[in-house]
């Protein structure tokens, strides 16, 4: 059972890529989005949680537990959402050790502002709050040893074949060998 995670900031490219995947290879991957779940407003995450940050702890557990149920089936998983790679780890733990592929899809800050602000129409997610997000992803990314798929450059063909090369691989936790940049 491949599970394969894309994470990644706002306009990087993931569901642009995991999208592609879903219409194109329905049949063989099946792919679930972390916001399938509905995004609250912040302020109904800081009423019940405390805070967005732990709205989006919660939540990655329990996704990470649908998806080790999911994982049973055999049918190789793709799963596309914001959230940190430590929450996925911590995810994976409580659910018994579920075994999946991580990849950080990023983009530079120039082309995350165009995809925002111009062909998604969402200029006020274009800001010093998302590029920041999109930095600590990277960061912890480097130090976590995860893939990261650089999509400023990279056709959705591309993207899109990157990802279906690691469905076919066996799965690993997030603790491997030194992060890698395909671009």
């Amino acid at each position: 059972m491949p599970l394969v995670i894309l994470i990644g900031a706002s306009g990087s490219g993931k569901t642009t890529i995991a999208r592609a995947i879903q219409r194109r290879y329905a049949e063989e991957v099946e792919v679930l989005y972390f916001d399938q779940i509905g995004v609250p407003p912040v302020e109904e995450m800081v009423a019940a949680y405390g805070s967005g940050e732990a709205w989006q702890h919660a939540k990655t557990l329990a996704w990470m537990a649908k998806l080790a149920q999911l994982a049973r089936s055999g049918r190789r998983l793709l799963f596309e959402g914001q959230t940190r790679l430590s929450f996925l780890a911590e995810g994976a733990s409580v659910a018994g050790g579920l075994a999946y592929y991580p990849i950080l899809v990023d983009c530079d800050d120039e082309t995350r502002s165009k995809r925002l602000a111009i062909e998604r129409k969402q200029p006020e997610l274009a800001d010093e709050n998302m590029m920041n997000w999109a930095q600590y992803l990277r960061s912890e990314a480097r130090r976590g040893g995860c893939e990261i798929v650089n999509t400023s450059l990279l056709s959705l063909d591309e993207g899109v074949s990157y990802v279906m090369a690691r469905l076919n691989q066996s799965p690993r936790s997030t603790a491997g060998p030194a992060p890698s940049t395909f671009a």
